[in-house]
């Protein structure tokens, strides 16, 4: 039978209700005693038969090997040719056996990561939650566009996400035509710090994204910090963000703590912070999508800087993370900026860049759009 992956297509409201239960089980385990899944070449034609023209579904990219129940390969439907056979889980799938999840639009062909490609993994964990947390995704030259209206100066939930190459006409054209306050795109795409370069030339914005990864692992170290409803985390955030946006921005900071609830409706997300005298002065994010985690959020007030408090925090998540089963943990760094190093410190090796483009402010537009 063929190797590689094998796929699961799936609603994303079933998928983050799995991610709760650490297992999914659809009804057909119930009425005929198996999971469907495919290959590769056999995905179209349950995506057809189940779900004709939709182009807001997930496919879970599912590793063999960490299935625990016997797979079977069986015919599908009298339709499908006499020779095929499909691959039947006989058993619950445990999300830890999923290495991606990558967003199904046809007739785009999806990017399947292998289970040992942990930048494959890192690209499509950061183009999925995007695309699935979005309130609306349209196709553009090279990719798609991201969007939501609750969050108008978020340049994180309105941006052109573009995986396949297109040119800096094609980025300034496409971006304009958008009507968003701020245009923005995240270049992911071969070759894409080229056009990253030549729309710094015309004034735009450029910043390199280092993708980084590490093993899953239990860290000591992270004992003092703890496992907190994320509400708990907004005076910080607040704080952080009045810090780098200055006074007399509340709406915008409103905006930008309000829009991450988004986050845990997708992926299962677990925020962890460090108090001192019962203040919370440092925290970070966790967010697990199947056996892929991602660090994200890690931040410490100004004051309480140098104590140690966000070494607690990532110490606490890469824990928590391996508690999961997760096999592989993810960030985004800034380029420029010195957390890439101390995550290097941490055991986090470089895997890739995409790039962060974002376009001069028109005169009389709105200038507080903020990552």
């Amino acid at each position: 039978m063929p190797d590689g992956p094998l796929l699961h297509l799936i609603e994303p409201a079933s998928w983050r209700a799995a991610l709760s239960e650490g297992v999914l089980r659809p009804p057909s385990l119930a009425d005929v005693g198996f999971i469907h899944l495919s290959t590769p070449e056999q995905a179209h034609l349950p995506a057809e038969r189940l779900f004709p023209g939709r182009r807001d579904l997930a496919l879970l990219v599912v590793d063999p090997q960490r299935l625990r129940d016997p797979v079977r390969w069986e015919p599908g439907v009298p339709e499908d040719p006499a020779s095929m056979r499909f691959p039947h889980l006989h058993g619950p799938l445990p999300t830890t056996a999923v290495t991606a999840v990558v967003p199904y639009r046809p007739p785009a062909p999806p990017v399947l990561p292998g289970p040992d490609d942990p930048l494959g993994r890192a690209l499509a964990l950061q183009l999925s939650v995007a695309v699935r947390r979005a309130a609306d995704v349209r196709d553009v030259p090279g990719g798609v566009a991201v969007s939501d209206a609750r969050f108008p100066r978020s340049r994180d939930d309105n941006r052109l996400l573009l995986s396949s190459p297109v040119d800096a006409d094609t980025v300034e054209d496409t971006a304009a035509g958008m009507g968003w306050f701020a245009r923005a795109a995240t270049l992911r795409f071969p070759g894409a710090d080229d056009v990253a370069h030549e729309l710094a030339q015309r004034g735009w914005s450029v910043e390199e994204i280092v993708l980084m990864g590490r093993p899953a692992t239990q860290v000591p170290g992270g004992e003092r910090a703890e496992v907190v409803p994320q509400e708990v985390v907004h005076p910080l955030w607040e704080r952080s963000w009045r810090e780098l946006l200055g006074s007399g921005r509340d709406d915008v900071v409103a905006e930008l703590v309000d829009r991450e609830f988004r986050n845990d409706a997708v992926v299962a997300v677990t925020d962890v912070v460090v108090r001192e005298e019962g203040l919370v002065v440092a925290a970070g994010q966790l967010r697990v999508d199947g056996g892929t985690a991602a660090v994200d959020s890690v931040l410490t007030d100004g004051a309480a800087r140098g104590h140690g408090h966000a070494g607690a925090v990532l110490a606490r998540i890469l824990t928590l993370a391996a508690d999961a089963g997760c096999d592989l943990v993810v960030l985004e760094a800034a380029g420029d900026d010195w957390p890439r190093h101390w995550y290097a410190r941490a055991g986090f090796t470089e895997l890739g860049s995409t790039w962060d483009v974002f376009a001069p402010a028109q005169t009389g537009a709105n200038t507080d759009s903020s990552r």
